[in-house]
């Protein structure tokens, strides 16, 4: 039970994590316009958000098609921050509900040929793990435009005290 215990707290800092950092992200841009005319990070933003629904899907219960959104889809950048921060919200709650068990369960990831069988818990670590490379990329690109990137390592969120997403 312990490792059970361990694992899923280390997803819930993972996810909690995750989601601070992209608000970090987004405000920085909010901060400095050119980043969210510039087509490169909003291309990634696009692509960030859209995997963190579709792991959403793949390792949840599946009730309806995967619906994958293009970035023309979204009326402004806003409507793609609140998908954002929709997508984020319920990876989190679905994170804190996960059953340790069924955590380990095998899922097919079908964007690989041959799918790639990954346990729920891999496929999780995954998402956040490809989100953070990500916002590497975007940082340099911020930087790049004149901007000035936030400090969203992990080890820094800790030092930070774990502190919530702040969106506005």
């Amino acid at each position: 039970m312990e490792v059970e215990t361990r694992m899923s707290s280390y997803l819930d800092e993972l996810y909690a994590h995750q989601e601070w950092a992209d608000a970090e992200h987004w405000r920085a841009f909010e901060a400095h316009p050119p980043a969210l005319k510039d087509k490169a990070i909003r291309e990634r933003l696009h692509h960030i958000h859209l995997v963190q629904h579709a792991f959403l899907w793949i390792t949840g219960p599946q009730s309806e098609p995967l619906a994958s959104r293009k970035l023309e889809e979204f009326s402004s950048i806003f409507d793609l921050k609140n998908y954002a921060q929709e997508g984020l919200q319920h990876l989190n709650e679905f994170v804190k509900s996960l059953d340790p068990t069924h955590a380990e369960l095998i899922i097919e990831i079908p964007w690989f040929r041959p799918p790639a069988k990954i346990s729920i818990r891999q496929a999780l670590t995954q998402a956040a793990m490809h989100s953070h490379y990500h916002r590497g990329q975007n940082a340099t690109r911020l930087r790049e435009l004149g901007g000035i990137p936030p400090m969203t390592d992990f080890i820094a969120w800790l030092h930070k005290g774990q502190p919530l997403a702040q969106w506005e």
